[in-house]
């Protein structure tokens, strides 16, 4: 109760900041919700006099908020499609997510960029954007400028990504008359879902080709959100490693093991089931959008904490990863289509 009292102040101006950003988002669906509430966040923080009043719910906001919205986007994934209809792009989809992870490592080794922002933006870039960095930071400790930084950097090649792609598949040959080949292409190569959908939906419309391109990317992207699993448990492991392998302070698995995990499986199989026994997939749309608003309420609590000079000081060397893991997967998913026949 009294840990209730302390935080009420600080999840309530969270959630105020939220709703501006999800609506501006819902507008602008190529910028996104999450960035809204960071840049909306970083602006407010200036003008906030008694910040510790707001402390304690604004740090429950940007740690317990942001893996309550993981564990609400398992409702999104209905296990049973995914697997049916991602298969046949799940050699891509292993084949992009290695590549980013990769690139990401040896330019952290490299370049000397720090292993957490190295994570995030290889993670971020790899499996599903924003949500993706919001499963890994708790498990690897990241904070909050280190979350807003691979955001940013992610953000950047979103916007990139929907703007430049429907032009390059066009150029490229993808097929006009059918939406899988760029379905597939979108899905595989574009880092957030806002930006799968706002690419997808323009080849749709170019060649009117009513939802058969959306479709398809947003079911690849889901079975790419999948990774998700293996990829915090792995990072949980790895951390538990290096800390014994340091004369710090001992980590055991139990203490950073991400346990929210285990409620976004519990979350997608109730769906499958559900959807399996006739439920429609419509029930499962509010907890979705509410899964959103939540990660929109925790970006707005990490750009509060963000530093805006530091952030911009910092941004060379994770941007240039960025870039890298990109194209990486850019390439990666355009080689491996040809090579499968898709395009």
């Amino acid at each position: 109760m009294n840990t209730m009292r302390q935080n009420w102040k600080g999840v309530l101006l969270c959630a105020a900041l939220a709703v501006p950003s999800f609506l501006l988002g819902k507008q602008f669906p190529i910028i996104g919700g999450p960035v809204f509430a960071i840049l909306i966040g970083m602006a407010l923080a200036p003008m906030i006099k008694k910040k510790e009043i707001f402390a304690p719910g604004i740090k429950f906001t940007s740690k317990k908020i942001l893996q309550y919205a993981v564990i609400l986007l398992g409702f999104g994934m209905n296990l049973e499609v995914v697997l049916e209809t991602g298969k046949q792009s799940l050699p891509i989809i292993l084949c992009t997510i290695g590549t980013s992870l990769i690139i990401a490592y040896i330019l952290h080794r490299a370049m000397h960029i720090p292993g957490n922002i190295s994570t995030l933006v290889g993670v971020g870039s790899s499996i599903c954007g924003g949500s993706a960095i919001a499963a890994t930071a708790p498990v690897i400790d990241a904070d909050d400028e280190e979350v807003a930084q691979a955001i940013s950097v992610i953000f950047l090649f979103n916007i990139l990504a929907a703007l430049i792609f429907p032009a390059l598949g066009g150029a490229l040959g993808f097929s006009t008359t059918s939406g899988e080949a760029f379905g597939i292409f979108a899905g595989t190569a574009v880092n957030d879902t806002s930006s799968v959908t706002a690419a997808a939906s323009t080849w749709d419309s170019i060649y009117h080709l009513g939802s058969q391109t959306l479709d398809k990317a947003v079911t690849v992207k889901l079975t790419r959100t999948l990774a998700i699993i293996p990829i915090t448990l792995v990072l949980a492991f790895l951390r538990t490693k290096r800390a014994e392998g340091t004369d710090g302070e001992k980590v055991s698995l139990k203490s950073v093991f991400p346990f929210f995990i285990l409620f976004f499986i519990g979350a997608s199989v109730i769906t499958t089931a559900a959807t399996a026994m006739g439920v429609p997939a419509e029930m499962f749309v509010p907890l979705k959008e509410l899964s959103k608003f939540f990660i929109i309420m925790a970006m707005g609590a990490i750009g509060f904490h963000t530093d805006v000079v530091k952030l911009i000081k910092s941004g060379g060397k994770p941007i240039l990863m960025g870039l890298c893991c990109w194209i990486g997967i850019t390439i990666v998913s355009l080689v491996m289509q040809h090579a499968m026949h898709l395009w």
